[in-house]
C-alpha cells in the first residue's frame, strides 16, 4: 500500500521485462528502487540493480557502492556494478567532470543492454529535475524540442532508457522513503553552487515560486506540451520537406541538374505561402540538411529574405551558409571557406545521439533523448563560449589567446554549435549542458 502515495509511470514495463535501476544511493534512485521492487511481482518484470562507481569523492563513492550493493541484497535483486576514472577522460576528452561522468554512465548503461544482461534501463529522474532542465535551457533560448526536456522513454540500438518517477516530486520521495523507513545517501557536489544546475535548484527555482508556488508543475507541464509538439512538427516535416525542399540547380527545359549535398533551394512562392511558424520550420530543416544549426536571428533573416526579399540579395548566414535570393527561389549553400590560400575543414553535422568525424578527431554526441543535430565547425570571430566556473561569456579569440593556440592551429580550431550555442570547443571546459555531451578523440 505504501508504493501507491509514490506517483509511479508504469504502462511502458510490460511483463517479462529485464529491467536494471540506475542506483547511485540517492533519494531519488533509492526511492525507485523500492517502489519497483514492491511491485515487480504484480508488473511481471525481473529487477536488477546497476551502481556505476566514477572514481571520484574517494571513500564516499566507495560507501555509496556498498549501500547500493547491500539494499539490492536485501530486496533480492542482480546487482551490477564498475568503476571508471571520470577524471582521466574528462582530461582526455576535453570535457567537464559532469560532462564525463554522464556520458560514462549511459555508455555503461548501453553496455548492459547490448551484452544482453538486461532489456532496458530505468531511471530516477523526478518532476523536480524536468523542471530545472526546461528552466535551464529556456535561459539559454532553446526551441521548441530544448524545452521538452527529459523525455519519459528515450530508445537506443540496444534498448531503452526509461523515467517512470518524472511525475514524482522531491518531497514526494523523501516523505515515501521515511515512511518506509528506508535512508539513503547524500553527495555533498549537490549543493555545490559552482554547478549551474545546484544553483538553479537551490536559487532560482525558489525564489521563482515565491512568485509562483506551482513554477516546478507549469514547466513540467511545458515539457510535456513540447513533447507532443515537436512530435507532430517532425511527422509534418517529413511530410512535406520533400516537397518544398529542392535539390540541385534548375536547368534549360525542365528538371535539375544532379543533386549536390553541399546545396539546396526552395521555392519562394510555396514557402512565403506558408504560415510563420511553418517558414520557420522549414528553414531550419533545411539548413539542418546542409549541417548548419540556425539561431532565432539567422532563421527570421533567411525567414524574411524568402518572404520580402528582391532577386539578387545574398547574404551570409553562421555555420557557414551562403544564401541567394532569384526570382523564384531561394538557394542555400555550406561553405567551405579558405583560410590563407588553404581550405579548412567543412561544416559537419554531428547527430544527437551519434558520432561523426571532422578536423581529424572522432566526436561522439550522447543526449537525454535524440534531439536536433549538432554542427562541427570551425570557430569564426565573434562566436562567445561560457567557460566552466565563468561569470558569463567569453570570446573565442580571447580562449585562444589565453590557450596560446597561434599561427594555423588557431585559424583552423573546432568548435561544436548545438541551437545556437557552442558546446564543445577543443582545449576549453566549458559550462556543461545537462541533456547533451560531446566528447572528441584523435582518429
Amino acid at each position: 500500500m505504501i508504493a501507491t502515495h509514490l506517483p509511479l509511470s508504469t504502462s511502458f514495463l510490460k511483463p517479462g521485462l529485464r529491467l536494471a535501476i540506475g542506483l547511485s544511493g540517492g533519494a531519488d534512485s533509492v526511492a525507485l528502487t523500492r517502489a519497483l521492487a514492491a511491485r515487480a511481482d504484480e508488473l511481471g518484470i525481473v529487477l536488477h540493480a546497476a551502481h556505476l562507481h566514477h572514481g571520484l569523492r574517494g571513500a564516499a563513492a566507495d560507501a555509496d557502492r556498498q549501500f547500493a550493493s547491500d539494499l539490492a541484497q536485501s530486496l533480492g535483486l542482480i546487482f551490477h556494478s564498475a568503476q571508471v576514472d571520470t577524471a582521466s577522460e574528462a582530461e582526455e576528452h576535453k570535457e567537464s567532470i559532469e560532462e564525463a561522468a554522464r556520458r560514462l554512465r549511459y555508455t555503461w548503461f548501453r553496455q548492459l543492454m547490448a551484452h544482453g544482461h538486461v532489456d532496458a534501463v530505468a531511471t530516477a529522474h523526478t518532476l523536480d529535475d524536468q523542471a530545472e532542465t526546461v528552466l535551464g535551457k529556456f535561459l539559454r533560448g532553446a526551441w521548441t524540442e530544448g524545452l521538452s526536456g527529459i523525455h519519459p522513454i528515450v530508445v537506443f540500438p540496444e534498448g531503452r532508457i526509461l523515467r517512470p518517477l518524472l511525475a514524482a516530486t522531491r518531497p514526494q520521495i523523501e516523505a515515501y522513503l521515511h515512511e518506509l523507513g528506508q535512508g539513503w545517501r547524500e553527495d555533498a557536489s549537490n549543493s555545490d553552487p559552482a554547478y549551474t544546475r545546484n544553483r538553479l535548484r537551490h536559487q532560482l527555482l525558489p525564489e521563482l515560486e515565491q512568485w509562483n508556488p506551482q513554477i516546478r508543475k507549469h514547466l513540467s507541464n511545458m515539457a510535456e506540451l513540447s513533447r507532443d509538439e515537436e512530435a507532430w512538427w517532425q511527422s509534418e516535416l517529413a511530410r512535406l520537406a520533400p516537397q518544398l525542399i529542392l535539390t540541385g540547380r534548375p536547368v534549360r527545359g525542365g528538371g535539375r541538374a544532379s543533386a549536390n549535398e553541399d546545396a539546396l533551394a526552395l521555392d519562394i512562392v510555396r514557402v512565403s505561402a506558408l504560415p510563420p511558424a511553418l517558414q520557420r520550420r522549414l528553414l531550419r530543416h533545411a539548413a539542418a540538411t546542409l549541417g548548419v544549426s540556425l539561431s532565432f536571428d539567422a532563421t527570421e533573416t533567411l525567414r524574411l529574405l524568402a518572404t520580402q526579399g528582391r532577386a539578387g540579395q545574398q547574404l551570409a548566414l553562421p555555420g557557414p551558409l551562403t544564401v541567394e535570393r532569384t526570382p523564384r527561389e531561394l538557394r542555400l549553400s555550406r561553405n567551405q571557406p579558405k583560410i590563407h590560400s588553404s581550405e579548412a575543414p567543412a561544416a559537419c553535422p554531428l547527430p544527437v545521439p551519434g558520432e561523426a568525424t571532422a578536423f581529424g578527431l572522432r566526436f561522439q554526441a550522447t543526449a537525454t533523448a535524440p534531439v536536433s543535430p549538432a554542427i562541427i565547425r570551425n570557430w569564426k570571430p565573434g562566436d562567445r563560449v561560457t567557460l566552466r566556473y565563468s561569470s558569463g561569456p567569453r570570446k573565442v579569440k580571447e580562449v585562444l589567446e589565453r590557450l596560446k593556440v597561434t599561427g594555423t592551429d588557431r585559424e583552423h580550431w573546432p568548435v561544436v554549435e548545438w541551437q545556437g550555442l557552442i558546446v564543445w570547443m577543443q582545449g576549453a571546459e566549458l559550462q556543461p549542458i545537462q541533456e547533451l555531451t560531446i566528447s572528441a578523440q584523435k582518429e
